[in-house]
């Protein structure tokens, strides 16, 4: 094979036996499979791979220009919202309800950071040699970060044959930090943690070992190691949404004109992700810093699990509730997020809204959707009313206001709110919060997704009154329960007529109500018991006085 026509010999990086044949040899685009161990004969830290894949590699093909411009590098960025308001977020920037904030935080936060040695603001964000590609690109699975250390790797990994063995991304990779984001396995998210390193296909459709099989990278890599998340109603260069695959007719067969109509409306993930934490391991629901502090006799943190071993209590970090095989909660959502920053004020009488979610029932962009919602209790400053930023973690040996360190909120909190430029009042106070998370992994199969009575019932899991759809259109929504109800007038003096598909393997009740949005007055009809022999159609009919108030109707189906 000859060489490419550019390809000029470059100096190598430490370790790299590499001459100019397989510069001429090699492929970029394909260099991920490449057996590495033929040519690295030791490991000197990312100038190895830089050697080849940096700005003066062998390769002639820099990798390292376009991944240091991503948010996994760093961790910033500009949230646009349709409004033509901006906000600067990414993890460098916001606060949130479970470990609060990076900053002031960065020795034991950036152990998920993509790079080596964050442990400050004076880490060069500008330096190659800070990238950490091993953490992304091990195949051996021995790979790991010291949690305390900046992101650095274990000392006891040998980093030589990871680097010998380095290949594509895989779920383990991605999940090495995805998957136990917030401090630890399902925190976070509902719909990822470590059951998705080998899923099953009812876990996962997609990433089923079982099934087909793929790894986060089929729908997250748009190339250039520009990794992008769901966007819904926005535009994304990749396969995270669902209609790049699946188009947005994805139905077929008899019901595919009426399942089609949904998806105008209603996201995939709201049917197809019927449950999370649902392989096996719960996922953290609330978590409480205001109970934090409770040690020993003895001085030494005191740890309380439940049956199933989740700590349910910390002495560093308070108490925590957990869930498994979770119903979602259902939200309308357009494709724009606004945050509370550090600069809101803060309501103590009512919970504080850490992110929400754009949307409403006449916003023609907006779907609904299926999220976790996270509840936490955190500190705020009382005198200048925001959210407080506290230093958790010990910088060095000489950090004694660290909360870990002295369980003092209030040194915490002076030095973490100096970290980020503000001011601590020195009064604490206790803020309920909530986030916000879509659900848009553990993706069921066909068979276990959704029916229409899981959500046209009443009590069903769509509640379309508090979706903010109109009384009669709700009430219509919540009580089709799989058929369709035809309402007509019904001669004179007025009347109303219901009609609907009758199946002899079921009894059906009318009931009426003078006020839709009363879930508990709703009261038999006259003679709205019918209960058929046959198939066919049935029908009830209500002959109403000129005076009558307004009424709301619904059909309750129950199986004989």
């Amino acid at each position: 094979m000859k060489k490419q026509p550019n390809s000029s010999c470059r100096r190598s990086a430490p370790g790299l036996a590499l001459g100019c044949l397989l510069l001429g040899m090699a492929m970029p685009g394909a260099f991920a499979a490449v057996n590495h161990s033929a040519f690295i004969s030791e490991y000197a830290g990312t100038t190895t791979c830089l050697g080849c894949h940096g700005p003066d590699g062998m390769l002639g093909n820099d990798q390292t220009a376009g991944l240091m411009q991503t948010v996994h590098w760093t961790w910033r960025h500009t949230n646009q919202l349709s409004t033509g308001e901006s906000q600067e977020l990414g993890k460098y920037n916001v606060i949130n309800n479970y470990c609060v904030a990076v900053r002031s935080n960065e020795p034991r936060c950036t152990s998920c950071h993509i790079g080596q040695g964050w442990r400050d603001d004076t880490f060069d964000f500008d330096d190659p040699t800070k990238l950490d590609c091993l953490v992304c690109h091990d195949t051996t699975g021995t790979y790991k970060k010291t949690p305390t250390a900046a992101g650095n790797p274990d000392p006891s990994v040998d980093l030589l044959a990871v680097a010998k063995s380095v290949g594509p991304t895989s779920r383990a990779t991605c999940g090495a930090c995805h998957f136990y984001g917030g401090g630890g396995d399902a925190v976070k998210h509902g719909d990822l943690d470590s059951t998705l390193t080998h899923p099953t296909r009812a876990l996962d459709v997609h990433m089923g070992e079982d099934g087909i099989n793929q790894d986060c990278s089929f729908c997250h890599d748009a190339g250039g190691h520009q990794v992008y998340g769901s966007r819904y109603s926005k535009a994304a260069p990749d396969n995270a949404l669902c209609e790049r695959c699946h188009t947005d007719a994805p139905h077929t067969g008899d019901s595919a004109e009426r399942l089609n109509g949904h998806t105008a409306r209603v996201a995939c993930q709201t049917c197809h992700v019927p449950r999370f934490a649902r392989g096996g391991k719960a996922t953290k629901m609330s978590w409480d810093w205001s109970t934090a502090g409770d040690r020993n006799p003895d001085g030494s943190t005191r740890t309380v699990k439940n049956a199933a071993g989740e700590d349910i209590y910390n002495s560093m970090k308070g108490t925590f509730t957990w869930e498994e095989n979770v119903v979602p909660e259902y939200q309308w959502f357009n494709g724009d997020v606004l945050y509370h920053t550090l600069d809101d004020a803060v309501d103590p009488n009512q919970p504080i809204m850490i992110n929400q979610l754009h949307g409403s029932e006449t916003d023609v962009k907006a779907r609904i959707v299926p999220v976790k919602r996270f509840t936490g209790v955190q500190p705020y400053d009382v005198a200048n009313n925001v959210l407080g930023v506290p230093n958790l973690f010990p910088n060095d040996a000489a950090d004694t206001d660290a909360y870990w360190k002295a369980y003092d909120w209030d040194l915490a909190l002076t030095t973490g709110m100096q970290t980020v430029g503000r001011e601590y009042s020195g009064e604490l106070g206790w803020a309920s919060t909530e986030m916000v998370w879509i659900q848009n992994h553990m993706v069921a199969p066909k068979e276990m997704a959704l029916r229409c009575a899981d959500c046209h019932t009443p009590g069903g899991r769509l509640d379309f009154l508090a979706l903010g759809y109109p009384a009669e259109r709700a009430a219509m929504l919540q009580s089709m329960m799989g058929f369709a109800i035809e309402v007509q007038l019904a001669g004179q003096p007025a009347g109303i007529e219901l009609m609907w598909p009758g199946d002899p393997s079921y009894t059906y009740q009318v009931q009426v109500s003078a006020d839709v949005s009363d879930s508990v007055n709703w009261a038999d009809a006259t003679n709205g018991t019918l209960a058929p022999d046959t198939a066919g159609d049935l029908s009830w009919t209500d002959d109403l006085p000129a005076t009558q108030a307004a009424r709301f109707y619904r059909v309750l189906r129950n199986a004989r």
